[in-house]
């Protein structure tokens, strides 16, 4: 396969000046990818796709002779594509005179590592481009009913992510306990006992709720929520499908008055079905041309 060999890839002598589109997905429902992106992909020769990229996305709109390479990257993850090689591939690909679409879940350039690539195209002298998406945050909260900044409910919004035990002081968990905003932690779910109970810790209201966003924006959403008082009884231990987004604040109240998704003919209205034939006729495309 071709990642096994993208080491001695990039050794090769590149044949002219390719282009890199850096393109956001979008959270899961391969309807709300941009119309740029979408763009974009019927017109590339090479797309590198992230784990999180929807199969549907792919099979609408990459065309049959482009060539998919998976590179898929998951946290802590002995089978994720180390970042070195996804640079190598952008700059070989590019340095062939090809253009190549680096797409990302949700938008390219949060809490994705698009520092990197950019870094490393700009070392090469490739030209390239970002094209925005509808980050998990934005999704999550529209397909759940839980406005971000209801006013009222939140005075901002904030972004945030968790991994580390060290990487967050005392005194910013004291201000995020503290704070009217809405708090949003990405790729957190693994963590969230800690900051359940740093938040609890430094006395967080207890009319903020904690609401856990499983695949959002597909038809496999599931929304629970709960007290961040009452997550050792509920919510704790429990299995969440990955990706999972974790929202926290008052907004979460509004959830059960607005969760517009869990009624079934919305889910019919808003998602097509991924038939065998679709998935049949996108693998044997891949495995075409990936080998």
């Amino acid at each position: 396969m071709l990642l096994q060999h993208a080491s001695s890839l990039i050794k090769q002598p590149g044949t002219g000046a390719g282009k890199v589109i850096l393109a956001g997905s979008g959270p899961g429902d391969p309807d709300l990818i941009t119309v740029k992106a979408a763009d974009a992909l019927r017109k590339a020769d090479v797309v590198l796709a992230d784990r999180l990229v929807s199969d549907v996305i792919l099979h609408r709109y990459v065309a049959p002779a482009a060539e998919i390479i998976y590179v898929g990257k998951e946290c802590s993850k002995k089978r994720s594509v180390p970042q070195g090689t996804i640079n190598e591939l952008l700059v070989h690909y590019a340095l062939q005179g090809k253009l190549v679409v680096r797409l990302k879940g949700g938008d390219a350039s949060i809490f994705s590592n698009i520092l990197d690539e950019l870094q490393t195209l700009t070392q090469h002298a490739i030209s390239y481009e970002i094209i925005p998406g509808v980050t998990a945050a934005l999704g999550a909260a529209a397909y759940s009913g839980m406005p971000l900044t209801a006013r009222g409910y939140a005075t901002a919004v904030r972004f945030l992510t968790y991994y580390k035990s060290d990487v967050v002081t005392e005194a910013y968990w004291k201000e995020l306990a503290a704070t009217d905003d809405t708090l949003v932690f990405y790729m957190s779910s693994g963590t969230l006992d800690q900051v359940v109970q740093k938040l609890t810790t430094y006395q967080i209201a207890k009319e903020k709720q904690l609401a856990v966003i499983e695949q959002a924006t597909t038809c496999f959403q599931q929304v629970h929520t709960c007290s961040l008082y009452d997550y050792a009884t509920t919510l704790k231990g429990a299995a969440l499908a990955s990706p999972s987004l974790v929202i926290i604040g008052k907004i979460v109240a509004l959830h059960e008055q607005f969760k517009w998704l869990e009624n079934s003919q919305s889910r019919q209205l808003y998602f097509k079905p991924v038939t065998e034939e679709m998935i049949n006729v996108h693998q044997q495309n891949r495995l075409k041309h990936a080998i």
